[in-house]
């Protein structure tokens, strides 16, 4: 499962990649290092703090811009977001009945996610709006540049999606990570004899992705466990199993997400020393 996690953490890195490839030059090495260290923050800071820590690494390396970098960072997890909620409805319908409370809890998860996908697709589209509007916004000229500037990097963050080869090879990778995801999930019930199959996974997978939206403890205890519960117990897996289930889950991932994020903010200091040298 460790070997799994980290295989996902470079498949997102090199999804990551391929929409901040539209702003400039960027290495996997930069992309996978950035997203080791904002999951590793994500895991021990709260209101996601990891999305901001991985778009400076990204910026301080490339160069591209931190709202650019931390738009398209963004923009990623609403799109994952979205898929994890299409995945799940696909799932509902083989089964017999919905476990929990996860129906009522996915639809307005599916009218966000919706609301995204248009944000995403139209947002850019009315650049000329957006300017109009913020030329005709009572603040301080010294302070309307600048705004200027945050608008751009953002709309220029969004249109990363409006390429079509760039979103076909997106959307690939984010296939091919949830099936590794769910893999992983599957294992990891195995080792605690808990009989798991894909569509469980997935259900499960989409209740913790979603629950960890919601505002939680850093590294999301509690909510995991309460989603856990709640999605697994209908398909007759015991309580007490499912915690502790849930309990290696984070362990793993917080050891996992731990040794490369440590890797990397190690190497981002490194990297800030060797360029404080060469400026002086």
């Amino acid at each position: 499962m460790v070997i799994i996690t980290t295989g996902s953490l470079l498949l997102r890195a090199v999804r990551w990649r391929v929409l901040l490839q539209s702003g400039g030059r960027v290495s996997v090495a930069t992309a996978f290092w950035a997203t080791c260290a904002g999951y590793f923050g994500n895991n021990f800071l709260p209101a996601r703090a990891g999305e901001v820590i991985r778009s400076m690494m990204v910026d301080a390396e490339a160069g591209l811009g931190r709202t650019f970098v931390l738009t398209t960072a963004l923009s990623e997890r609403i799109v994952d977001a979205i898929a994890l909620v299409l995945i799940s409805s696909v799932v509902l319908l083989t089964l017999p009945f919905r476990p929990g409370w996860y129906a009522s809890a996915a639809r307005p998860f599916a009218i966000i996610g919706i609301c995204g996908v248009l944000g995403i697709a139209i947002l850019p589209k009315l650049e000329r709006l957006w300017s109009y509007l913020l030329d005709r916004t009572p603040v301080p000229e010294r302070f309307r540049g600048k705004l200027k500037h945050i608008l751009e990097q953002i709309l220029f963050g969004l249109r990363a999606f409006h390429d079509g080869r760039r979103l076909a090879i997106f959307l690939g990778l984010t296939v091919v990570i949830w099936c590794l995801d769910a893999v992983g999930a599957i294992l990891g019930a195995l080792s605690l004899g808990i009989s798991m199959n894909f569509a469980m996974a997935f259900l499960l997978l989409t209740g913790l992705g979603l629950g960890s939206a919601l505002p939680s403890t850093p590294g999301y205890v509690g909510i995991y466990q309460f989603v856990a519960v709640g999605v697994l117990t209908p398909f007759g897996i015991d309580r007490s199993a499912v915690i502790a289930y849930t309990l290696l889950l984070q362990v793993l991932q917080y050891v996992s997400t731990g040794i490369w994020g440590l890797f990397a903010l190690l190497r981002f200091r490194k990297l800030k020393s060797r360029t404080a040298v060469v400026a002086g």
